[in-house]
């Protein structure tokens, strides 16, 4: 008896939390998207408003919005790429780990495919907030255009506060977004089923060849609009890339009865209201409402916009941080605002950036009309990069043939290079905004990651065997360093070889420990690495040893921490009676480089502009001594 209540407690506690996680997941997944009702309608109507707005447009259009949604967003990432993860984590960075683990060498295309998927999300992050803050607070306009002044420094007040409460870390917060954004969703359920009955032939729009016949008879105009039907899945990336911090199924069922079906009524309820009232495809979001309702309806969607932009914001936390991981940023500070939820980061540097591309967005365009035709370039284009590299993971991971792989995957290529195709027209109306954004920040990563591999192959050059070195060192000679008490900590990134950092402290101080660890941090693939596979320590002879330390790219890098599972492993040190050597390098500008003249530039700001590594690495700040060195690049 007692067994079976305690089997239905634990199934209780089970289910509740799974529920919480479905809940948690309506908040920070599908916040975007579910703020794309309030202007992606509207700006698809727009064209078509001049000459007099006609039903089977109306139809067409909803048609084109509902399958895009059913297509892109519940085939591709709610059924397919959900189960395309790299351990349990997600996004394009996580994807590209995976894909270079699995073929096993450097795939030019796979990488900058990567690296172009993550700069896009990052300019994803600055528009999102810009666009869904703009777009809620214009409703004031209707409850009063006393109001239309004060939508900009509004939007503008409530981006500092939201960027500024990010040092503070989102935890207290959090646990109020899910249920914010599940009344949301009901929210927009309602509008749209109050409005559904105002003309029924609106549910023509379910039936996909309606869809079809708007792409082919619309003409030009109609490849005009795919810009604007294509915002109804705005941050469909975020689905893939919270993948590790909720889980396949909570999102998925968090899809399917909340979030998909609000969406498909909102939208069918928005062009009954317009069949009926042309003059609503002013903006047909707000005229849903009941006067009444109004303003708590422009209140509910601004604190909507505030927890969808939250999200893509510590989605380009997550990104970065990854990305820093990997190698193809220098080393940022990454600061922990959670004491038990290792994803709450805060990432002053990407904070920093992301403001100000927010705020010139804001007095650039001005208004959600002028910064939605530059947003869908973004999205478009991070998409068609991840297709792409679906196409590779079924071939290398799921062992597919090219065959197979190509035919799962063609129709949707298709249609989203035709999307991306028809939001390229909009380069000269601000889509040279995110396009421009994207190129900046994959040229860091790549001058990053090049930069870094260059320098490494150029001192490897110089390098002396660390095996010859430790013969050569014990010899008793009356050239040997003075032997003293204690450990030293040698930091290196080439294990087998002698580090830089240790020659320098033997030929200025003459000084060897009784005991020097080799110590070389590895990053893997994998998102987390267990403490069980944590440390390795190999024995070299009797005064040297080898320490490695591995973490995954998702891991907190904290050396002192993992230092002390070393215990465990037969390795006794006393912390206080330790040294940790680092080496810091200048680097200086040499006519005859292996690098262009403007990326060897770029390259020594950057490095510059990294983080001391003993801050990165958590190294105890009182045991760190740092040796300089000048390397010519």
């Amino acid at each position: 008896m007692t067994s079976s209540i305690t089997d239905a407690s634990g199934e209780t506690s089970q289910t509740r939390k799974f529920l919480l996680l479905v809940i948690g997941s309506v908040g920070v997944v599908y916040g975007d998207i579910g703020t794309s009702p309030l202007y992606a309608f509207r700006e698809a109507l727009r064209p078509f408003a001049t000459d007099g707005i006609q039903e089977t447009e109306v139809i067409g259009l909803i048609s084109l919005m509902v399958w895009t949604l059913t297509i892109i967003v519940t085939f591709k990432y709610v059924l397919f790429l959900l189960r395309a993860d790299n351990d349990g984590e997600g996004g394009t960075l996580s994807l590209l780990a995976l894909l270079m683990k699995k073929t096993g060498n450097y795939m030019p295309v796979l990488f900058f495919a990567g690296l172009i998927g993550a700069a896009l999300f990052i300019g994803d992050a600055m528009i999102t907030p810009a666009l869904s803050v703009m777009s809620a607070l214009e409703g004031l306009k209707l409850v009063t255009p006393a109001f239309s002044d004060y939508v900009l420094p509004l939007s503008i007040l409530l981006m500092i506060a939201l960027f500024t409460v990010q040092s503070k870390g989102t935890a207290a917060v959090s646990k109020f977004f899910g249920p914010i954004t599940v009344v949301w969703f009901l929210v927009m359920a309602w509008g749209g089923l109050i409005h559904i009955g105002d003309d029924w032939k609106i549910l023509e729009a379910l039936n996909p060849l309606n869809a079809l016949w708007f792409v082919t008879h619309a003409g030009a105009m109609g490849f005009i609009v795919l810009g604007a039907v294509f915002l109804t899945v705005t941050g469909a990336e975020a689905l893939y890339a919270d993948l590790g911090h909720f889980g396949r199924r909570p999102i998925q069922l968090a899809w399917f009865i909340i979030v998909f079906p609000a969406l498909m009524l909102n939208y069918l309820g928005q062009g009954a209201l317009v069949l009926t009232h042309p003059e609503a495809a002013e903006n047909p979001f707000y005229l849903m409402y009941p006067e009444w309702a109004l303003l708590p309806i422009v209140i509910l969607a601004t604190m909507a916009t505030i927890i969808a932009s939250q999200a893509v914001i510590t989605g380009a936390f997550s990104l970065a941080r990854q990305a820093v991981h990997l190698g193809f940023l220098p080393r940022l500070m990454i600061k922990f605002t959670s004491e038990t939820n290792t994803g709450q980061i805060y990432v002053p540097a990407v904070n920093m950036l992301l403001f100000i591309g927010v705020i010139i967005l804001i007095l650039s365009f001005r208004s959600s009309e002028s910064l939605a035709t530059a947003y869908g370039i973004s999205v478009t284009g991070a998409m068609v990069v991840t297709t792409l590299m679906a196409f590779q993971f079924l071939r290398s991971v799921w062992r597919y043939s090219v065959w197979t792989a190509g035919a799962l995957l063609v129709v949707l290529f298709i249609v989203e290079v035709t999307f991306l195709a028809a939001n390229l027209l909009k380069i000269h109306d601000g889509g040279w905004v995110p396009v421009a954004l994207a190129i900046a920040i994959m040229l860091l990563m790549w001058t990053w990651t090049k930069g870094s591999r260059y320098i490494k192959e150029k001192t490897a050059k110089n390098d002396i065997p660390l095996e010859t070195f430790i013969a050569m060192i014990e010899r008793e000679s009356a050239h040997a360093p003075v032997k003293v008490p204690g450990t030293a900590v040698f930091l290196t990134s080439v294990p087998d070889r002698t580090p830089a950092v240790l020659l320098h402290n033997i030929k200025h101080n003459h000084v060897l420990h009784e005991q020097n660890v080799i110590l070389t941090i590895w990053t893997k693939d994998k998102p987390y690495i267990p403490d069980s596979e944590r440390v390795k320590i190999t024995k070299l002879s009797k005064r040297f040893m080898r320490l490695d330390i591995t973490f995954g790219f998702m891991d907190e890098p904290n050396v002192t921490k993992a230092l002390g599972l070393c215990r465990k492993a037969g390795f006794k040190f006393e912390i206080m009676q330790t040294s940790f050597y680092l080496g810091r390098r200048n680097l200086i500008s040499t006519p005859h480089t292996g690098l262009p003249r403007w990326q060897e530039a770029l390259y020594m700001a950057l490095a510059d502009f990294g983080i001391d590594p003993s801050a990165y690495f958590k190294l105890p700040p009182n045991r760190v001594v740092e040796i300089g060195e000048q390397v010519a690049i």
